[in-house]
Formats: C-alpha cells, sequence, structure tokens
C-alpha cells in the first residue's frame, strides 16, 4: 500500500517528508546542547567557589593559630595563674571562633588542657584527637595547614602551633562541614536557577513537538493503516493486485513479491512480464482482459499457476472487481490474489491418507465398521463382510444400515455378557460366545459428528487364558487359607513365647536380688570376720616367738605357728570373698594410667618370688622395656597376683612359669603360661565363675577359695578388655589378658566401675603358639 502511494506522490513534497524527521530530531539536540553548556558552566563556577573557599580558610586558619599562640604566650607571661581557656576568650576576636572552629591548648607531655569550645569528652591527648597518623603535633609549626582525619572519622582542617613552657602546643580546627556550608547554599541557588532554566526550555520545545505532533499526526494515522493492511497481507499469503488494462501495467505488493521469492520492486510490471510467469495449462491472461474489458463481467474469481524465482509453480486465487476512476473513466482490475499451495498440497495428502486408512482397516484382524450420523455405512472391511456373510459387490458406500442388515445374515450368539453401557455416551462394549465356540468383544462408539463406529475382536485365547488364571486363584486362594492358619499358630506361638520371656524375666530379677542380698552377706560377714581373725594371727605370732618368755613346751610354738598360717589363709580367703562381694555390689572403681610393663612384672614378681623358690619354680619374663600398659595399677596387681599364684600352685616342683607381653590391635595381650598339671576340658566350661573350682586339679592337697580366677576377670573386663584360657591336661595352662589402649587424647579420662563377673562359657583360642620355656632356675625381665 505504502508503495503504491509513493508511486502515486509527487516527487517534491516526498523529498519535504524525508526533511521533517530531521527537523524534528534537530531541535531537541540544540536545546541539549544549550542546557549542557549551561550546566558545564554551573558545575565549573561551583568548584571555583569551593577552591577560593578552602584557600581562605586556610589563610585564616594560620593567622588564627599565630594570632592565638602569640597572645597566649604574651598573656601567660604576665598572668602566670591566669587559665588557657580564660585567655583565650578574652583576648580573640569573637570572628576568630565562628563557623565551627575550635582551639585546643596541650601541656609538655600532648594533653588537653584547655579547649575553646569545650570538649565533650574529658581530659584526652591531642595526638589522640587529631588522629594517629597525622605529622601535625610531630612538626608543628613547619606543617602549616593540613587536610585531616580525627579520631573520630571527621574530616576538618586542622594547623599546630608550639607554646612556651608550661604549655606545649597549641591547635586550631576548622571542621570542612561548616566551612563549606556557604559554598552549598550558593551552590543550591546556581542549581535551582539552572534547573528553572530547563524546565523553562523543555515546556518550549514540548510545545513545539506537541504542534507538529499535530500536524504529523494524520500522515502517521494513515501510515499506521497502510502499515496493518500491509502486515495483514504477509501474514495471510495476500497479494494486492492493482491491473491498469488502459496502460497495460501492474502493480503488485510487496507480499505478492514475497509468495513469488521475488526481489520487491516498487515500480509498475508490465502485462507481458506478468503473463510470462503464468502456467500454460492455465490459460492467457489477456483472455481474461478481454473479458473484463467488454463489460461482460464486472467481477473474477480466477485460479491458475505462477512461477517463482525458484523456478516452482505456486497455486494462487485471484479475485478482482473492475474499478472506474478519473476523468477519463480509467478502468483498473483491483483485488487480491491468494496463495492456496497448501490447501492443493492437503488435499493430495487427504486422498492419500483415506487410501492409507482403507488399506490400515482392512489389514487389522478385527471386523470393523463405522456409520455416519444418518446410519449410513462409510467404511467396513473384509472381517465384517466375512462374519455377517455380505458379498463386496453388494456393499456400497452409503448404503443404509437398515438395507444391508436385510441382506446380511446375523451370525449365531450363544452367551451375550455386558461388560458396560453407557446410554448418554452412546457406548457399549459386550462379549458374545459364537455358535463355532470363539468369543469376540464388540466395542460400539458414538463418533463425534453423531455417526457410529462397532470393532468386533477376536478374545478366544484371552478367554481361555482367564480360565486357567481363574483356576490358578482358587488355588492361590486354598494355599492362602493355609498361610493364614499356620499364621494363626505362629502367633500362639510366639504368645506363648512371651509369656515364658515374662516369666523368665521375672525369675531373672529374682535371683538378681537373691544375688546382691548375698553379695551384701557376704561383705558384712567377711569384715565381722577379719576383725576377730587379725586378733588370732597377732596374738599367735607373739605366741610363737615368745615375746613375753618361753611356753614351756616346743609343740606350744609349733601350735601357735599352725594358727598363725592358718589365720592368715582364713584372712586371704575372707578378702578374696569381700572383694568379690564389693566387685558384685558395683564399688569398685578402677582409673587407667600408664604404666612401665616391666616394672609392674618385677613387683608381681618379688611378690611371689618365696611361693616359687619353696617349689624350686622358675619365673621367666619376655617383654620390651619400652612397653607401657595403660591400667589401674592396684587392679593390675591384683590380676597378675591371681594368675601367676595360681600357675606357682598347680605346678609341680621345678616346673617353670613365664608371663609374655605382645603389643595388640587395639591395645596389649598379656600371657601367663606354666607347664602345671592343666585344666580338664570340662572343667573350662565353670572355671572363673565365683568359687568354681577344677575339682580334678584339686587330688594333691592344693586348696583355694575359687574366687582368684572369677575376682581377675571381673577386673580385665573393668578395663573393657578380655580373659581367655587355653589348657591341656598334664601339658600345662596358657591364659591371655587382652587389655585395650589408651583412649584418644583429647577424651575424657575412662572411669570404670565394678560390675557382676559373667561365668566362662567356652574358654577361647590363644593368641598365638604357647612360648616355649627353658629349665632355668633364675628371674629373667628382658
Amino acid at each position: 500500500m505504502q508503495g503504491l502511494a509513493r508511486a502515486l506522490t509527487q516527487p517534491g513534497h516526498l523529498r519535504m517528508a524525508e526533511y521533517e524527521p530531521w527537523l524534528r530530531r534537530l531541535v531537541p539536540l540544540l536545546v541539549a546542547v544549550f542546557m549542557t553548556v549551561l550546566a558545564v558552566g554551573a558545575i565549573i563556577q561551583c568548584r571555583d567557589a569551593r577552591d577560593r573557599a578552602v584557600n581562605d580558610a586556610v589563610g585564616d586558619l594560620e593567622m588564627v593559630a599565630t594570632l592565638a599562640a602569640g597572645q597566649l604566650n604574651a598573656a601567660m607571661a604576665h598572668h602566670p595563674g591566669l587559665k588557657p581557656a580564660e585567655a583565650l576568650e578574652q583576648l580573640m576576636p569573637g570572628r576568630a571562633l565562628t563557623a565551627g572552629r575550635q582551639i585546643l591548648v596541650s601541656d609538655l607531655d600532648g594533653n588537653v588542657v584547655a579547649a575553646v569550645p569545650p570538649l565533650v569528652a574529658g581530659r584526652r591527648a591531642l595526638a589522640d584527637l587529631l588522629g594517629p597518623t597525622q605529622p601535625l603535633t610531630v612538626f608543628a609549626d613547619k606543617a602549616g595547614v593540613l587536610r585531616i582525619d580525627l579520631a573520630d572519622g571527621q574530616d576538618v582542617l586542622a594547623v599546630v602551633r608550639q607554646l612556651a613552657p608550661p604549655y606545649g602546643q597549641i591547635a586550631v580546627i576548622h571542621p570542612m562541614a561548616d566551612l563549606l556550608s556557604e559554598w552549598r547554599a550558593a551552590s543550591f541557588r546556581s542549581g535551582f536557577l539552572l534547573f528553572s532554566t530547563a524546565f523553562v526550555l523543555t515546556v518550549i520545545a514540548m510545545a513545539y513537538f506537541w504542534q507538529t505532533n499535530r500536524a504529523v499526526e494524520v500522515e502517521a494515522i494513515h501510515a499506521r493503516v497502510h502499515g496493518r493492511i500491509d502486515t495483514a497481507l504477509n501474514r495471510g499469503r495476500c497479494g494486492l493486485w492493482d491491473w491498469d488494462l488502459a496502460r497495460g501495467r501492474i502493480y503488485w505488493s510487496a507480499s505478492m513479491y514475497a509468495m513469488l521469492d521475488m526481489q520487491a520492486r516498487s515500480e509498475f510490471m508490465s502485462f507481458g512480464e506478468v503473463n510470462a510467469l503464468v502456467h500454460p495449462q492455465d490459460g492467457d491472461l489477456s483472455r481474461l482482459a478481454e473479458t473484463v474489458a467488454g463489460s461482460r463481467s464486472n467481477a473474477i474469481d480466477h485460479v491458475f499457476r505462477l512461477r517463482n524465482s525458484r523456478g516452482a509453480w505456486v497455486w494462487l486465487r485471484a479475485r478482482a472487481e473492475l474499478v472506474r476512476e478519473g476523468t477519463g473513466s480509467e478502468l483498473h482490475l483491483v483485488g487480491i490474489a491468494v496463495d492456496i499451495s497448501d490447501e492443493k498440497r492437503l488435499a493430495e495428502r487427504s486422498a492419500t491418507a483415506d487410501v492409507r486408512l482403507r488399506d490400515a482397516i482392512e489389514a487389522i484382524s478385527e471386523a470393523f465398521v463405522l456409520w455416519d450420523a444418518d446410519n449410513r455405512l462409510v467404511t467396513c472391511n473384509s472381517k465384517f463382510l466375512a462374519l455377517h456373510e455380505l458379498k463386496p459387490d453388494t456393499v456400497r458406500v452409503g448404503t443404509p444400515y437398515g438395507l444391508l442388515i436385510a441382506n446380511a445374515t446375523p451370525p449365531l450368539i450363544q452367551t451375550q455378557i455386558s461388560l458396560g453401557e453407557s446410554p448418554r455416551g452412546g457406548a457399549r462394549t459386550y462379549e458374545a460366545q459364537l455358535g463355532d465356540n470363539r468369543w469376540l468383544q464388540i466395542n460400539e462408539r458414538r463418533t463425534k459428528d453423531g455417526g457410529y463406529v462397532s470393532v468386533g475382536t477376536d478374545i478366544t485365547a484371552l478367554k481361555r487364558h482367564e480360565e486357567q488364571l481363574m483356576d490358578s486363584e482358587r488355588r492361590l486362594m486354598a494355599t492362602i487359607a493355609d498361610l493364614r492358619r499356620s499364621r494363626q499358630a505362629l502367633e500362639t506361638q510366639a504368645q506363648q513365647l512371651a509369656e515364658l520371656a515374662e516369666r523368665h524375666a521375672e525369675k531373672q530379677a529374682e535371683a538378681e536380688t537373691a544375688n546382691r542380698a548375698k553379695s551384701e552377706f557376704l561383705a558384712n560377714m567377711s569384715h565381722e570376720l577379719r576383725t576377730p581373725l587379725n586378733a588370732i594371727i597377732g596374738f599367735s605370732e607373739l605366741m610363737g616367738a615368745e615375746t613375753f618368755g618361753p611356753l614351756g613346751s616346743a609343740k606350744y610354738v609349733d601350735y601357735a605357728g599352725d594358727i598363725a598360717t592358718s589365720g592368715r589363709y582364713l584372712l586371704a580367703v575372707i578378702s578374696d570373698v569381700l572383694e568379690m562381694a564389693r566387685l558384685d555390689s558395683g564399688r569398685v572403681r578402677i582409673e587407667p594410667a600408664s604404666l612401665d610393663a616391666t616394672a609392674v612384672l618385677q613387683a608381681n614378681f618379688a611378690e611371689v618370688r618365696e611361693a616359687a623358690a619353696i617349689k624350686q619354680i622358675a619365673l621367666m619374663a619376655d617383654v620390651d622395656p619400652r612397653t607401657t600398659l595403660h591400667a589401674d595399677a592396684a587392679s593390675l596387681h591384683k590380676i597378675l597376683s591371681a594368675l601367676v599364684g595360681n600357675a606357682i600352685k598347680f605346678t609341680g616342683t621345678g616346673g617353670q612359669v613365664g608371663v609374655r607381653i605382645r603389643p595388640a590391635k587395639g591395645g596389649t595381650n598379656l600371657f601367663v603360661e606354666d607347664d602345671g598339671i592343666g585344666i580338664a576340658p570340662a572343667a573350662l566350661a565353670i572355671i572363673g565363675r565365683p568359687f568354681a573350682q577344677a575339682g580334678a586339679t584339686m587330688s594333691d592337697g592344693m586348696k583355694g577359695s575359687g574366687l582368684g580366677l572369677a575376682i581377675a576377670r571381673s577386673l580385665v573386663e573393668m578395663h573393657g578388655g578380655a580373659l581367655r584360657i587355653r589348657s591341656l591336661p598334664g601339658r600345662g595352662t596358657i591364659v591371655m589378658i587382652h587389655l585395650p589402649g589408651p583412649p584418644p587424647p583429647l577424651s575424657a579420662p575412662r572411669l570404670a566401675y565394678a560390675r557382676p563377673a559373667s561365668p566362662l562359657a567356652q574358654s577361647g583360642p590363644s593368641h598365638g603358639p604357647r612360648r616355649v620355656i627353658g629349665a632355668s632356675t633364675k628371674e629373667h625381665v628382658a
């Protein structure tokens, strides 16, 4: 549309239309340049005024500082008792302390002794007030006036002068905020004037644009309308034609060129150029022109093909009307040409799709039939014909339903099962068993246009599989019933077990109560027995030593020794009973620490050396001097005393007893070995329980309380360790003790308490092979 308008418009008017946008852009540019010049001038003026204000303040500060220092030195010389603050207020002119200035006077130590106006804070050092990085207090008069940041962050101009003793320095401070207050007011006034000027110019420019916009409003509306028409033509694949029949020229819109992939032209095309693009089979445009020129028709609707720039043919439908315009009644054929190539291709694809759909319907294994809204046949396949015994030549598209069914033979249906009906939706599904025992599933549905589609599927195999599944389900239900009965039986047994467990817990609680009562009784009785027993042992030893004179017969001395020996034996048994009771009641506390393994073995061997010497038993130790043990010293001594004592007790004359210490994963292993009489396998199951003894090993008269090994096991378990026994009758015994290593350095010290000793259910294997001990009668600690 715009191209047609440009072709019909005078050239001079077009040139003025081209220059007008530039004129509209030039006016705001001139206004912007003028405002920029004004703004730059105002900024430069403000900066110069600020620099002058700062320079004037620097000169004033130097003058005030020099005057204040001279006046204060003179006043202090004539009136020594006069205070500096009073002297400054009397001698300094009023203008010197205006605009936020402050005068500070310090003594020889640098502390501020006077301030005008007074300081809010208390007594402070001048250097602290001025800031730690300023050079004024160091260079004084030589530094001059400097711009610094005070300790509180305030931006100021400051100057320092030296004073005569007893005062040190005088400082004059002028905050920048107070110094530039007048400059800010002047700058605000200049800015207000600049803004007012800009506002007036903006109003003038807006009035100009308002006037010009009114002048071009009609042209803008005209351009928008034409642009929308061009957009509609482009999006609708349409082209505008204006055929001047008298001059033989044709105007095409840009969308027409775009449809043919041709370069758009602003001038008219000749009739010959357009006619050369028409397909030969679609006739000649000259005949169309003759028909229109002869006034035999005022409107045309013609379908033809044009060749595009790539040589392909584009289908077009041209619709135009004859228009007479101008004084000479010139004939113009004006209209549009629509691209219908997609419609042509869609029609071809639809025909191809119909053929494919008919082939697909024929290829499916189900019987298929489609009726229209008037119950006329649309299509069906050969399976439907065979089911109803219809001949293909008797079935035509459009045959009514009643006529078709009248010529058909309906199949014999023995059984019909309805699977669901929806009267409102016109849908129905049912299963039918034919006379030949075949099963069909019939699905009938209404189409959106009111038609009807029916599909019959052969489900004979599915029915047989369904029967098999139903039979499997019956067997499964029977199995589930059996499982349910089994579960009920198991629930009954579980309830019985729960009742037995509850009764067992009650009995166990009663046994633990009785065990605690026994332990408390033994502890009390052992304490009561040790008091008179100590007296018996003491007096028997006095009698055996004949401290107060001879007894009269040597037999009495032997009897007194036997009494002391029996008393000490009985005291040891009572001590074991008391220790076992304390362990059972949980009143024993251990504090593990790092112990030297060599020192521990030496102390233990020293205690049992006499008993080993009586039976000529060799004591041997195998330990690295650098080895340390993490255990409670007293508890470890009791453990080794019990184990080594038992080894000596059950080893014959001339035997050997050894102790090995080896590092292990997570701790240390101690092995106590002997070549004594050993322990029978049956006794290993009970040994280690309180008061339990291996009867077979006591035949030689050696007695004991049966608590030593139980106490040792309890103490080892309190350390978090374990005790294992391995023995062969006649070969000897190996007792292994595993003690855990120390905890991590940052953890708290471990405090353990005694717990009842648990019986040794089964002796464990030794950690490593048994060490062969040499027949030495000396004690070795290596």
